[in-house]
């Protein structure tokens, strides 16, 4: 259901949410690596998630990527949006044209449950949130 896009701002803003504030300002170089996506890549994404405010950004020596009070707040659900736009959660897994409620791909009644749930889960759940979450593992992800 998410791009390989969301997947790596998602896990680029967990980053920033852990390791950045207004003090502490991280540039693409020092986050690809640790989030483990393509250097060109990550600063494309994250420099959408800025314009669209979801990440804060500042230019010069001290300048770089961060999350303020306001974007620790956002919904996650906000981060797939500006990647992948609103549509993507609600799309049909088979990607049939007329997929709707009244006409129904073979899927639709067995996933559309869930994914109104995850959806629901993720307009629920805020940065700040799933920031708080425990580290899953060690590894080029979650760094000391």
């Amino acid at each position: 259901m998410l791009s390989h896009s969301s997947k790596y701002a998602l896990k680029a803003v967990l980053y920033l949410a852990r390791h950045s504030d207004e003090d502490h300002k991280l540039m693409v170089k020092d986050l690809y690596s640790r989030v483990e996506v393509p250097r060109a890549y990550l600063a494309k994404l994250l420099q959408e998630l800025a314009r669209h405010k979801v990440i804060s950004s500042s230019r010069g020596p001290r300048g770089g990527f961060y999350l303020d009070e306001e974007n620790r707040n956002l919904p996650l659900i906000r981060i797939i949006d500006v990647i992948d736009g609103p549509d993507r959660m609600t799309a049909c897994m088979l990607n049939a044209k007329n997929c709707s409620e009244e006409r129904p791909c073979a899927l639709h009644a067995l996933l559309q449950p869930a994914r109104l749930q995850m959806v629901q889960s993720l307009k629920n759940l805020s940065i700040r949130e799933i920031a708080a979450y425990p580290e899953p593992g060690e590894g080029p992800m979650f760094p000391d």
